[in-house]
């Protein structure tokens, strides 16, 4: 039902934190696959990867053109790109599961984005208020996850390997009627 691509840069503790919060969603059969995406190439996510059970994808270029292979390379008509360290809530599993059941059962495509949490074990900074009012105003950011139809990311262009903020690019070419924001929390702890 779900690929779901995670780009690392070669740490170990932020990817484990990651997986480690699918583990029920690949226990309840949403999740199908999960391909990490390493740019760092020194072997520690190859590792990862092996003992979760999880595809490796070793690869140089830009995050985005990470992102973009990680896709091309996933098996199912549902993706959803999560940072490494991004720690979903337990809550995430019924509503994804929803909200591909209802886009999938309606004729507009759309694509979710999970609603950003601060971790309660993070300090509190003045940037984090810029962050969370730039947020606001400019809409999602690329933290908080995508989820997605295959054939709708792929209509969109997906993201491109020369975009400096492709990830960034996709979410305003989404707009907000195209965008839905889940209930479900995601932390990034890393």
């Amino acid at each position: 039902m779900l690929s779901v691509i995670i780009p690392t840069e070669g740490v170990e503790q932020p990817a484990v934190a990651t997986l480690a919060a699918l583990v029920p969603g690949a226990a309840a059969g949403v999740i199908r696959e999960v391909l990490l995406v390493d740019r760092a190439g020194n072997g520690v996510i190859e590792r990862v990867a092996d003992v979760a059970g999880c595809r490796f994808l070793g690869f140089e270029g830009t995050r985005a053109a990470a992102l973009a292979a990680g896709a091309r390379a996933a098996r199912s008509p549902w993706l959803m790109f999560l940072h490494a360290g991004a720690v979903l809530d337990n809550g995430w599993i019924d509503e994804t599961t929803q909200f591909i059941q209802n886009v999938s059962s309606s004729d507009r495509p759309r694509a979710g984005v999970f609603r950003y949490a601060r971790s309660p074990y993070a300090d509190t900074r003045l940037r984090d208020g810029f962050k969370f009012v730039a947020r606001m105003i400019t809409g999602p950011s690329a933290e908080q996850g995508l989820l997605i139809a295959r054939d709708h990311y792929e209509r969109l262009g997906g993201y491109r390997p020369d975009s400096r903020r492709s990830e960034t690019r996709l979410l305003r070419q989404l707009g907000r009627s195209a965008r839905t924001q889940l209930r479900s929390r995601i932390m990034v702890v890393a």
